[in-house]
Formats: structure tokens, C-alpha cells, sequence
């Protein structure tokens, strides 16, 4: 990979990095592909509890590149709307990625997110924004339409539909502290500190049932889509019932009566 980097501060935590900050970690194809590898390589690590995503320099991701966008490697062979529709695709796809990644990913959103790179974030499982951080959804502004990779599904379900639509449409740029007061991040920290904030958070969520915290992320997303509470609470019920069988709960209970810091009993399945 040498667009995206992978480094472990801990044996618990990944911290992603989009490695091109002299073009704002624009989004190429070699991009792409290499973020999707490393999401794999994350993935398969049982090891690994939480994962961290950010940009190097001095912005998240301006988006896509359109100086240096090139071909997919998965178009290969094709033409026209053939070529482009893979493409398309291969770039999409990191979305749903995000979300099977069996860790939950915090976006460290350290500078400017635009575009892909604001779609990107949205796709991720919690979003904490330096101060000076700048967003745009900017599809529209380039010739294309506003909705694309996974925004029209994602932005709606963060900050609800009407004022997703807003920011859809007028493609506006909009602050740290707008993208806080309407739920796209959940904290604004202190520039120069986003990242040292998203291992903070991941440290904590590190404390907990590594079975436990899979399961969370799983139903959690599996849960905005449920058709109604009924089916909200069977998707609860059986997680709960099945983590029951790891030993935390007793390992968690003893742990509070002895005052000491509990001995998770596994890593999580694959």
C-alpha cells in the first residue's frame, strides 16, 4: 500500500491513515484500492478491537481526484459505461467495507472532508472533528448528481433528512461546530488533537467484551433498518442471549465485586 498506511499504537488499535497530504489525501484508484486492503488486513486481525481512520498532513480527504483519477483496477478490459460503471462500484463498495469491518471505525476527522472524503467519514461509526475541520458533500458541484457514495443513504440517517437534503443539494461548506449542533460528529476537539481524541475513545470501547463490542456494532447497524421495534428488540434479544454464553457476564460481575479490571474470556469470532 502506499497511499494508505497502517500503523498499531497499541496491539488493540489500527490507525488507518490516508497517506497522500501534499493533494489533501485526494481519492484516486490506487487509493481505493488500497484503503479496501487495508480494511481487509484489519478485518482478519482478531487481535485488533477498534480501528481509527484519518488523513495525513493537514486534511481528512478533499475528495475525489480529478487530476489524477485514472482508471479502476477493476475495469480492466471494458469501455464506455461498462468501464465506468466498475469503477463506480469499487469506489462505492468501501462504504458497505466500512461497515463489515468487523471493529468499529472512528473517523478523526483532522482537516478537510469533502466528497468522497465527507462520504467516507459518514460511512464510519463515530466522527470526532478538529476545530478548523471544513465539510462539503460537493458532488453536484462537479457535473454530477449530489447523491454518491452511500451519502444519500448515510447523511439522512446522521443528521436526518431535511437537513441532509440541504447540504446535499447546495453542496455548502459547513464547520466543526455546524457538523456537531446537527449530529454528523458526535465531539469537536481542539486542532492538532483529533486523533489523540479518537484514541482516547477507542481505548475505552478497547475496555470492554471484544465479543461484546462485534455484537454492538452488528445490531446497531442492523438496527436502523429494522422494519419496527418488534424486530429491533428480536435482533437484541438473540445477541444478548448468545454473548450470555462467553463467560463476561459472570467475568464482568466478579470483576466489580473484586474492584479490579475484568479478564475478557475471547477475541472475537471470524
Amino acid at each position: 500500500m502506499t497511499t494508505v498506511r497502517v500503523d498499531r499504537p497499541t496491539p488493540e488499535i489500527a490507525v488507518i491513515t490516508l497517506d497522500r497530504p501534499d493533494q489533501l489525501n485526494a481519492i484516486t484508484f490506487e487509493l481505493v484500492d488500497d484503503l479496501h486492503a487495508a480494511l481487509d488486513e484489519v478485518d482478519g486481525d482478531n487481535s485488533c478491537r477498534v480501528v481509527v481512520l484519518t488523513g495525513a498532513g493537514r486534511g481528512f480527504s478533499s475528495g475525489l481526484d480529478l487530476k489524477s483519477i485514472g482508471p479502476s483496477s477493476r475495469s480492466s478490459g471494458l469501455s464506455g459505461p461498462a468501464a465506468g460503471m466498475r469503477s463506480q462500484e469499487h469506489i462505492a463498495n468501501l462504504v458497505p467495507h466500512l461497515r463489515r469491518t468487523q471493529q468499529p471505525v472512528i473517523a478523526a476527522i483532522n482537516g478537510a472532508a469533502y466528497g468522497g472524503g465527507l462520504a467516507i467519514a459518514c460511512a464510519c461509526d463515530l466522527r470526532i472533528a478538529a476545530e478548523s475541520a471544513r465539510m462539503c458533500v460537493q458532488f453536484i458541484k462537479v457535473g454530477i448528481g449530489g447523491c454518491d457514495i452511500g451519502i444519500s443513504y448515510t447523511l439522512p440517517r446522521l443528521v436526518g433528512v431535511a437537513r441532509a437534503h440541504d447540504l446535499i443539494l447546495t453542496a455548502r461548506v459547513f464547520d466543526a461546530a455546524e457538523a456537531e449542533r446537527i449530529g454528523l460528529v458526535s465531539r469537536v476537539v481542539s486542532d492538532g488533537t483529533a486523533l489523540e481524541a479518537a484514541l482516547e475513545v477507542a481505548a475505552t470501547i478497547c475496555s470492554y467484551s471484544p465479543f461484546g463490542v462485534v455484537m454492538t456494532k452488528q445490531v446497531m447497524w442492523a438496527n436502523v433498518d429494522a422494519p419496527n421495534v418488534e424486530a429491533a428488540i428480536h435482533m437484541e434479544n438473540r445477541t444478548q442471549i448468545l454473548a450470555s454464553t462467553t463467560g463476561d457476564v459472570a467475568e464482568a460481575a466478579a470483576a466489580f465485586m473484586e474492584k479490579r479490571p475484568p479478564r475478557w474470556s475471547v477475541t472475537p469470532p471470524r
